[in-house]
């Protein structure tokens, strides 16, 4: 039964998934532009070939010789005062080109023993920059935007709004043509996901098909976006930024309550609040001129880090390490930059040093906490808020606080002169150097003491600055990311000189200023994204668009993304009527195997054993699953769901055997399986539109009448099947919580649970487009 069950699935992928995809071909080499730009041309070979020994990193350079920097690189030898590192328009008489191209393993550079080595097109471009002026030019992520003009294009009829002429100009200067609009069943599906991360419903799905007005996508994506569950889908990403979890971490990773946090970024993105509101609240929500409780919860934002409880441990240590967390999340998470590279001595490739960093350490360094909590038992350490039923009713209403006892959440708060920050030698808690005061990397933008406060409040505000050349370029680029599953910069954590380049850096440009000018209004950079040309394209692929574009970059058609791991989830539960559609609340405890915890971290505390939840907390969405930083939930781990030890701007995606075995095997797949045969035998209709409307419900499409004939035949298989062996039928329903429905016949649930479980078991189901 398992082999016929799994070609089935096989079978059913192919009928639904009739795209023209041939091999990839071999992509014809690079031709040296004929003007070399510096920054997408020349800096990335400097970075990843010659940064590391001539770089900022003073500690580290050889030579006393810099290439990050036109004084360095113009420099006279320090061995040979008679020859010049490079000498602009003189490739012949620069020193680099010799080094380059000599076949003297004592000379060449670089050097045998690094392993690194210049392609003969990176020589090509370095010689021909030199041949032209060899100017050097600030790193483009450091050079604040100016919005650009529309680029021309020739097929104008394609455009909807301003993000298709940027993407059209490129698509077409590579000689393709962008996709026909998408399907609008398949459309729909995709902007679902996209907006709360869940299905559209039958309803949904059948009154955006009959609607041909004009605005009938439009109005799906407003309906969308005022939806409840718009908070929640949004929140999902930022707990990855936020580095949310239920528990301490460390070895004995006891519990924590931080959902009331959870529930206020629900809470601010549906009430969607300017970027630069919910930015300046969870960094200094604490310092703000009048006092507001809604916004010093907030900063529990930066107490979202790991904490210990082993007893033995140096407290100044840890505490540092926490302060270290903050300083790195907010490098990462705003600036999109590496800012941990720093730490230990300068960085070698972006111009930011150690002072720099221990610089902007100070500002999170004036929090009166400890580095070891003190019992295990403790959810909370100080400073924290104390969140009763009184201020709920008063201040706090979004939080959805069932119990009566109050809850204890940890957020920021600085006590004057409680100690001076110093530059940690090599890093170490000990290695306390020279005192350093607040301040910010000048290479990003001067921290102006006559305009900006001496404190976070400031450090937002300097941050959020319109001069600021990364803030809303980083987040821009954080929500083209996950709406295309790619960001414009595909490396999100790192804008530096070692980061991808921008595969469309005016429309990056354009999408952070216009952000800007529209108060950093999120659902109207959402809105303007998924109504846009370029979002509603098929994701039909050719030989062509293969061999030209193989990874997409330049968006000729939409991406094929697989739905993360609380989306896979919510999708189920959903799709079959099982989700508790509540918001917010304390995390909960699903269908986990046995004994997973306690065999995989410390038996002390609170958190030493799994104890399953039951009844409607089975069935909350994925964002409110328990996450114990030791034992992390197998399922979303499986599904590549971020660990939570750090800040992480971007999930991988993987394919291994383990998720197929979860969606045949896993508890919530099976259980959600038999509800639907369950509820759909109990409907007065035939066998015919009880597949039907499962498949709507799980594929968000109407059904082939071929899938259905293979589905039709499958069902009367199984009916035979679970006929001469009714035992069989009624041990293959016996599952999950969820209770039974009354006067079942076991054969019929049983043979449709089959069909229900063979649609959750297609690729197509788990796919967003």
């Amino acid at each position: 039964m398992e082999v016929r069950h799994i070609a089935l699935v096989i079978l059913l992928i192919l009928f639904s998934c009739k795209e023209n995809i041939s091999d990839y071909t071999n992509i014809p080499d690079k031709k040296v532009p004929k003007v070399i730009d510096y920054n997408f041309d020349v800096r990335p070979i400097l970075s990843d070939k010659c940064f590391n020994c001539h770089g900022p990193d003073a500690n580290k350079r050889a030579a006393d010789l810099r290439l990050d920097t036109e004084e360095g690189a113009y420099k006279t030898l320090k061995d040979n005062k008679n020859k010049h590192v490079i000498i602009s328009g003189k490739p012949d008489k620069s020193e680099v080109m010799f080094r380059i191209t000599t076949k003297d393993t004592s000379k060449v550079m670089p050097p045998k023993e690094t392993n690194l080595k210049l392609s003969e097109y990176e020589k090509k471009v370095i010689k021909k920059w030199i041949e032209q002026g060899a100017r050097y030019q600030k790193h483009w992520a450091f050079v604040t935007p100016t919005k650009p003009k529309l680029p021309e294009v020739k097929n104008d009829e394609w455009v909807i709004n301003e993000i298709d002429y940027f993407i059209l100009n490129k698509i077409e200067n590579i000689g393709l043509q962008p996709n026909l609009k998408a399907k609008k069943e398949r459309l729909l599906k995709r902007v679902a996901f996209d907006l709360i991360g869940l299905p559209p419903s039958i309803e949904l799905q059948n009154e955006f098909l009959n609607d041909t007005s004009v605005n009938a996508y439009e109005n799906v994506v407003d309906k969308l976006l005022a939806s409840k569950h718009y908070g929640e889908k949004m929140a999902n990403h930022w707990l990855d930024v936020a580095r949310y979890a239920d528990s301490h971490g460390y070895q004995d990773d006891g519990a924590r309550t931080m959902w009331p946090w959870r529930d206020w970024v629900i809470h601010a993105f549906n009430e969607n609040y300017p970027y630069d509101k919910f930015v300046t609240w969870q960094l200094a929500g604490d310092l703000l001129p009048q006092k507001n409780m809604e916004a010093i919860l907030a900063t529990g934002f930066n107490r979202n880090h790991k904490i210990t409880q082993e007893g033995g441990v140096i407290d100044e240590e840890y505490r540092i390490e926490y302060v270290t967390d903050r300083t790195n999340t907010f490098g990462k998470a705003f600036l999109g930059l590496t800012f941990e590279c720093a730490k230990c001595h300068d960085h070698k490739y972006d111009p930011i040093s150690q002072k720099d960093y221990f610089k902007t350490f100070a500002f999170f360094d004036k929090v009166p906490e400890k580095g070891l909590v003190g019992t295990i038992g403790n959810f909370a350490d100080p400073p924290y808020i104390t969140i009763n039923d009184t201020l709920i009713k008063e201040k706090l209403s979004f939080i959805n606080k069932k119990s009566t006892h109050d809850v204890r959440v940890m957020v920021m708060e600085d006590s004057v002169g409680i100690r001076t920050t110093h530059v940690l030698e090599r890093g170490a808690y000990d290695g306390k150097g020279e005192i350093v005061e607040f301040d910010t990397p000048k290479a990003i933008l001067e921290f102006d003491k006559n305009k900006f406060e001496s404190n976070r409040l400031g450090l937002a505000k300097w941050l959020l600055n319109k001069q600021n050349p990364l803030a809303s370029r980083v987040y821009v680029n954080r929500v083209w990311q996950d709406i295309f599953g790619i960001g414009i910069v595909n490396t999100p954590g790192d804008f530096g000189m070692q980061g991808d380049l921008p595969s469309h850096f005016e429309l990056l440009n354009w999408l952070a200023i216009d952000f800007q000018e529209n108060d950093w209004n999120i659902k109207r950079l959402l809105k303007q994204i998924v109504t846009s040309a370029t979002y509603t394209q098929s994701t039909i692929v050719n030989s062509k668009k293969l061999e030209v574009d193989p990874e997409n970059i330049y968006l000729s058609r939409m991406h094929r993304t697989r739905l993360n791991a609380e989306m896979i989830r919510d999708h189920v539960l959903a799709s079959s009527s099982l989700l508790n559609d509540e918001i917010g609340g304390p995390s909960v405890r699903p269908y986990q195997p046995d004994n997973l915890w306690a065999a995989a971290s410390s038996r002390r505390g609170l958190l030493a054993q799994y104890i399953q939840d039951h009844g409607d907390k089975l069935y909350r969405r994925g964002i409110y699953t328990f996450i114990k930083r030791t034992v992390l939930p197998p399922v979303q781990t499986t599904f590549d769901a971020a660990t939570r030890d750090q800040c992480e701007v971007k999930r991988h995606s993987t394919s291994t055997p383990l998720q197929a075995l979860i969606m045949l095997n896993g508890p919530t797949v099976l259980e959600s399986s038999r509800v639907l045969s369950e509820k759909l035998n109990e409907e007065d209709s035939s066998l015919e539109q009880k597949i039907e409307k499962a498949f709507q419900l799980i594929v968000c499409r109407n059904i082939k009448p071929e899938e259905k004939d293979i589905l039709l035949k499958y069902y009367e298989d199984q009916r035979g099947v679970f006929t001469a062996n009714p035992e069989n039928a009624s041990s293959f329903i016996d599952v999950g919580e969820y209770p039974i429905s009354k006067n079942r016949d076991d054969i019929k649930v049983a043979s449709l649970m089959q069909i229900i479980h063979t649609m959750y078991n297609m690729e197509e189901t788990i796919m967003k487009s």
